[in-house]
């Protein structure tokens, strides 16, 4: 009896409380799981809108007592994890709580993993590479995009290196999110537009993954919906939470999808780029796009035309090019519309750091599953067409 062991999929996420007022939902689960101190890891521009404070109170009003961990970048990079991982143990942390966008969420994954080992978390790069259990995490999203609240990835900066290092493993999948769109009112158009548009490459990289199936297609294929459906109009009327729960709907169901399928090569040359430059996540997505579809778009046609009709475009009568070119263009007018506009080249990109970047990007986990198998070469190509 043979059975083609290469098509068994598995689906990994936390437990889920989604809608308005979900964080206020804190406490108890910090209570469920037994906390007796919890590390509340954060940045300095969540902490200034207030989300920390108001997570603070609903903690105290359980009677748990937290220690705060704000000094994290975007970008959250290895000194602020081992700082993060010795004020957890200094104070007898036994719960993380991370409320914020991708940076903390990730930081605080970090922290799990370092407080746990007590090794410097550039030893956990690759996949599955976390031997003991790390503390609980309780994750409060407060952008609707990076979905680490979901997802089995943590991304950390290695600023000596300038590059970015992925850690995938379901350990680091959080016990519980809190996803409550009323946190992301406090993003501003460039924030609301950049996370926007990474949570739409997480479900288009998603469902043309080689690690696609069933179980991540129809979160994919609903997340391109949501936001193809709701961005624009969202960055222009940011007061309506009915567009925001849809975008942070969107965005949780991306997280879903890229977490069990993994990516491709926009995610594996943005996390090369953003390294390198600093630059915010979401843009470096934006701005490889397009390049990264005409490149893949070869290899896996019959997706693209389902992401295309899923986008709104009648693929009726229009040959493979055709199709691809819509497409192409349909992902340049959205960008547009959210007010992104921004080349490799405006930011600071040179045809001189085009193989540094392709030489990270190559080894970056998020490669293996591109549909379109590639080189060195052709990852210098893509950089080159969108400078």
């Amino acid at each position: 009896m043979s059975s083609d062991i290469s098509r068994l999929r598995k689906f990994v996420s936390p437990e889920i409380i989604f809608g308005s007022g979900a964080r206020k939902t804190v406490g108890n689960y910090a209570k469920t799981f037994g906390a007796r101190k919890v590390l509340l890891v954060s940045d300095p521009g969540v902490e200034a809108a207030g989300w920390v404070d108001e997570i603070e109170e609903l903690l105290a009003e359980q009677d748990l007592p937290c220690v705060r961990f704000t000094q994290v970048s975007p970008n959250p990079r290895v000194e602020q994890v081992a700082l993060g991982a010795e004020i957890y143990r200094e104070h007898g942390c036994n719960l993380i709580v991370a409320v914020g966008g991708g940076s903390p969420m990730d930081c605080a994954k970090g922290i799990g993993i370092v407080s746990t080992h007590g090794r410097s978390i550039i030893e956990f790069e690759g996949i599955d590479r976390i031997e003991s259990p790390i503390p609980p995490l309780i994750f409060i999203p407060t952008t609707a995009g990076t979905s680490a609240d979901v997802s089995q990835f943590a991304i950390i900066s290695n600023q000596n290196e300038k590059l970015k290092f992925s850690i995938v493993s379901k350990s680091v999948v959080p016990d519980v999110a809190l996803i409550d769109p009323d946190t992301t009112r406090t993003m501003d158009a460039f924030l609301t537009a950049c996370t926007g548009v990474d949570a739409l490459v997480h479900a288009i990289e998603a469902f043309v993954s080689t690690g696609s199936g069933p179980l991540t297609d129809m979160h994919a294929l609903d997340a391109i919906r949501l936001i193809n459906t709701h961005l624009a109009l969202l960055v222009e009327q940011p007061e309506d939470n009915h567009l925001r729960e849809q975008v942070m709907l969107g965005s949780m169901k991306a997280g879903l999808a890229f977490s069990n399928a993994i990516l491709g090569a926009v995610h594996a040359m943005s996390h090369s780029l953003g390294g390198y430059l600093d630059l915010p996540h979401g843009l470096c997505n934006a701005m490889l796009l397009e390049h990264v579809i005409d490149y893949n778009y070869i290899s896996a046609t019959d997706r693209f035309r389902v992401v295309a009709e899923t986008m709104g475009i009648d693929p009726r009568g229009l040959s493979q090019s055709q199709i691809k070119r819509r497409l192409m263009q349909h992902v340049i007018s959205l960008k547009h519309q959210v007010g992104l506009y921004q080349s490799l080249a405006d930011q600071g990109v040179h045809l001189t750091d085009i193989p540094y970047l392709s030489q990270n990007a190559i080894k970056d986990p998020c490669i293996l599953t591109n549909p379109r198998k590639s080189n060195l070469r052709d990852v210098e190509a893509v950089y080159e067409e969108a400078l």
